[in-house]
């Protein structure tokens, strides 16, 4: 049963909500804060907010049901804390905050739950970058999903759009009074919706790699497709095609301005991808096989001094001095010891601890070849959740 659609009881009190960048500017600034999460144990489980400075309590909505409260269940609860009450949507977690008020409890709840979470965005400027132009990283907190905006004089393109984002993009660029000329996906992603259909039919031009397209894309006629080598220019400034298949066959990097890579999946600043979401457990040690081609062949022989920019970043990654998740190719290679291994021990370090496949992914993928349709609701609902396509749980980088 969906709580958010629920008729709940009136509590006596009326609380406060607090918008999602709110709560967010709290932890980013270190902040204490106490979260109680109303949603059931396995989406918790799944995903949730965290952080270094969150303490964060499961109990789900049903246990506040009842007039009388078990008192077992607001021991559970710190009585002399501030307490912000969250649940999928909204709904649930308003009643649950509105009868914790009524017995004294300092609390509020977060506005719109975890989908409110989930519509973050952040753009932070990559101040290393040091090709032409500008170039910015978007951030998704709750999924960890990266994309990239360059932009010189009045062009710009995007790197891995995400469809729930359209409007921001076009947004960003009119406000920089630029024309979004280009908008640029790595590869079939199997996390999120892709929104380069969309950006498509506002006149942006849609580039995919044509190696993606042999996994059975319905809508490559209405794309350009790219090849190894390619270029295009956005102002002064060149995004260089680089194929490099691993994650998937079709994985693609694009190298902006001689400076950054943007790896799509294939290698993130804390570990690299994993192999096994387009053929499955049977395809996955061929897949590392070619992941590690790519890496040794297109990757790693780049300039030290290129930034690494993947898609995805996780917990275990560390943000570079400007807020962004970027890092030197030479600095990864110092820290992350798979890509110094010979060809059999990466392939063993890959598969050994693979997390479990994103939620939903195999639609996700559906939708993005435009096999299967989803409404911009069905598409958002569809991606929620962490993003899980790094090989590993835990970051493959040390601190040394």
């Amino acid at each position: 049963m969906d709580a958010d659609a629920m008729d709940f009881p009136t509590p006596e009190s009326d609380v406060d909500s607090i918008a999602p960048e709110s709560l967010k500017a709290q932890i980013d600034g270190g902040e204490s804060v106490t979260i109680l999460d109303a949603r059931m144990a396995s989406d918790y489980e799944e995903w949730r907010v965290d952080g270094e400075t969150v303490e964060s309590i499961n109990i789900p909505y049903f246990e506040f049901l009842d007039e009388e409260i078990d008192d077992d269940v607001l021991a559970r609860i710190p009585d002399d804390e501030h307490v912000t009450v969250l649940c999928a949507k909204g709904g649930a977690s308003e009643y649950v905050a509105g009868a914790l008020a009524d017995r004294g409890y300092d609390v509020d709840h977060l506005e719109d739950g975890m989908n409110g979470w989930a519509s973050i965005y952040e753009a932070h400027e990559v101040t290393e970058y040091d090709g032409a132009g500008t170039l910015i990283q978007y951030q998704r907190p709750s999924s960890g999903c990266l994309g990239y905006l360059v932009y010189d004089d009045d062009e710009a393109a995007i790197i891995d759009p995400l469809r729930a984002f359209t409007d921001r993009y076009l947004d960003d660029a009119a406000e920089l009074g630029v024309d979004l000329t280009y908008a640029f996906d790595t590869h079939i992603h199997a996390d999120h919706i892709s929104g380069l259909r969309e950006l498509a039919d506002e006149g942006v031009e849609g580039v995919i790699p044509e190696a993606a397209v042999d996994r059975g894309v319905t809508y490559g006629d209405e794309m350009t497709l790219t090849n190894d080598g390619d270029s295009f220019a956005v102002g002064e400034a060149t995004v260089e095609t680089v194929f490099t298949p691993g994650h998937t066959t079709g994985m693609t990097s694009y190298l902006v301005g001689d400076s950054l890579l943007a790896t799509g999946d294939g290698l993130f600043i804390e570990s690299v991808a994993r192999p096994d979401l387009e053929e499955g457990d049977e395809g996955a040690p061929e897949a590392a096989a070619m992941l590690y081609e790519s890496l040794q062949e297109k990757v790693l022989p780049l300039a030290d001094e290129t930034l690494i920019g993947g898609a995805h970043f996780s917990d275990a990654a560390e943000p570079a001095a400007d807020g962004t998740y970027t890092a030197p190719i030479g600095d990864l290679v110092e820290r992350m010891d798979a890509l110094t291994m010979d060809e059999a021990d990466f392939i063993e370090t890959v598969l050994a601890d693979m997390p479990p496949r994103p939620a939903n992914y195999i639609d996700i993928i559906e939708t993005n070849l435009g096999q299967q349709v989803a409404d911009d609701e069905e598409a958002f609902t569809l991606e929620l959740g962490p993003n899980n396509c790094a090989a590993s749980q835990d970051a493959l980088t040390s601190d040394d």
